[in-house]
């Protein structure tokens, strides 16, 4: 899988993502450092990419777009030590890779992890 990590993600995460056979950029690498949140969203789902992120509005931009991507993981954690991001992320991957490959928005907590499939259906 492809990941682009947000400023608020540490290039660390990336690395561990790539020991795994995953591929990765961070935002701060590639201009984006000072970039809108719809800009970085946008970025992510031209390259097909998963964005990492700490950042509720993401999953907010895409919730009401209408969109099927890009996948988003936004993690809601008391820890945010890459060691920690890591484990988390491995420790739910079995969970969330299907949903992340279709078009999910994924939020990691401490101790749950919650999926919205893409594109979210609305009440009317």
């Amino acid at each position: 899988m492809r990941f682009l990590l947000n400023m608020n993600v540490p290039r660390e995460l990336g690395s561990r993502l790539r020991g795994r056979g995953h591929e990765f950029r961070h935002a701060g690498d590639i201009g984006l450092s000072r970039a809108a949140d719809s800009t970085i969203l946008l970025r992510a789902k031209e390259s097909g990419e998963t964005l990492v992120t700490h950042d509720l509005d993401y999953g907010n931009l895409l919730a009401f777009s209408g969109d099927k991507s890009p996948s988003v993981i936004i993690f809601r954690l008391r820890n945010t030590h890459p060691d920690t991001l890591d484990r988390r992320v491995t420790r739910a991957w079995p969970e969330i890779e299907a949903a992340l490959s279709g078009g999910a928005i994924v939020v990691l907590e401490d101790a749950a992890v919650r999926i919205r499939r893409l594109p979210v259906e609305h009440e009317t």
